[in-house]
């Protein structure tokens, strides 16, 4: 692969040591996926921040880079989740020891000039990237909405990556930073209008049947039930969970639609009707019950917007199940001052800021069914978490004394 002269001196260790084993990882995946060269990126989104999912070996390796104090992110780089509500976590019963750790993990990327907002919505909070801008990310519902929805070009980068990328503020040119390679793979659809709950479902059910293909949407729905952000969210979270989707296109709709040449594959044409989105929901609830011990929204992160319906639901009444609503520091701001923090405390739930019911050791705190309005978080807790799920629309979940 290519260096420039600059990129060399990276390399040789001429900018230190971070730096060096930094560019070794982006050279080593250049040659993997034969890369010809590294491009520039405007931002990066890097994952492996939870102390559950990347431990002792985690912890010691970021420890060890950022030793280096020269070392910095060369792009706006933001964290994905951790592990616990950075500020809040005792209220919500989680341990000290998880605690510590898990604020190592975060000082450490922060020394590295990583910014310490921990969310898999970066674009809510000001990492926005242009169209057509290259950038790292790694988070899988973070990369499918950037490709998608924003235009702008990544590839699913692992945690690692995605650091080194910040650090050395390049990543390898191939895959989707290519336009060619953004075509469409699969025609997806539909027979019927959906629903704003059922994008998830739709989204579980293309993954699972194009896997890491590029699907091309074909909606059914009216001009006044028009997909909005939040419901691109959640479809791209579904499609990323069930299969490796990095890129989706939907008629109409997204930014480069007109450029994914479905017609080229005719072959590769799937229908999709409401009684296979019924089944879904079927598919994804483990529980028998009819009532989860914690209801927990939020996976991709809450907008404000979300927020805004769930204080709606729940003003002046009292929760019968415990309440979380999971986004980012920055949108809870938002809420506080538009006091639906305090409607949905008043009511028992609360908002919970920096992680997730995925990433959280949510099975240590006494829980047993989980509700959710999530794809992908019902396809991921099970085998995360070892908890019961049950999936359903907002409404259905939250119970009332």
């Amino acid at each position: 692969m290519y260096l420039n002269p600059e990129e060399e001196k990276m390399f040789n260790g001429e900018y230190g040591d971070t730096v060096r084993k930094s560019m070794e990882i982006l050279v080593a995946l250049g040659d993997i996926y034969e890369a010809e060269h590294l491009v520039d990126i405007s931002s990066a989104q890097i994952s492996g921040v939870s102390y559950k999912t990347i431990g002792d070996a985690g912890l010691e390796y970021l420890e060890d880079l950022a030793t280096d104090k020269t070392a910095k992110a060369k792009v706006p780089s933001t964290l994905n989740p951790a592990g616990t509500d950075l500020d809040n976590w005792k209220k919500l019963g989680f341990s000290h020891t998880f605690v510590n750790n898990q604020n190592k993990i975060v000082d450490a990327y922060g020394s590295l000039g990583i910014s310490k907002t921990c969310t898999c919505t970066p674009y809510l909070v000001g990492n926005v990237p242009r169209f057509k801008d290259h950038v790292a990310w790694s988070e899988s519902s973070a990369v499918t909405y950037v490709n998608s929805v924003i235009g702008a070009r990544t590839n699913r980068e692992g945690g690692p990556g995605a650091l080194a990328a910040a650090i050395c503020g390049k990543t390898p040119m191939y895959a989707y930073h290519i336009e060619e390679n953004r075509i469409a793979t699969h025609l997806i659809e539909l027979e019927d209008e959906i629903s704003k709950i059922e994008y998830g479902a739709l989204g579980y059910i293309v993954g699972n049947d194009v896997g890491d293909g590029v699907p091309y949407f074909i909606l059914k729905n009216k001009k006044d039930n028009k997909p909005n952000n939040n419901d691109l969210k959640s479809l791209g979270a579904a499609l990323a969970s069930s299969g490796a989707v990095t890129l989706y296109h939907i008629e109409g709709e997204t930014p480069e639609y007109k450029i994914a040449d479905y017609k080229s594959v005719p072959n590769d044409k799937i229908y999709i009707s409401k009684l296979d989105i019924k089944e879904i929901f079927e598919k994804l609830t483990t529980s028998s019950k009819n009532k989860a011990d914690l209801v927990c929204l939020g996976c991709p992160h809450a907008s404000i917007e979300e927020i805004e319906e769930i204080a709606n639901l729940v003003k002046s009444k009292k929760i019968a199940n415990d309440l979380w609503i999971c986004t980012s520091i920055n949108i809870k701001a938002s809420a506080d001052r538009m006091n639906y923090t305090k409607i949905i405390e008043n009511a028992g739930g609360h908002l919970v800021c920096d992680t997730c019911m995925v990433v959280a050791p949510i099975e240590d705190l006494g829980y047993e069914t989980i509700g959710v309005n999530s794809a992908k978080a019902a396809n991921y807790i099970p085998s995360m978490c070892g908890l019961e799920v049950i999936y359903d629309e907002v409404k259905n979940l939250i119970k009332f004394k």
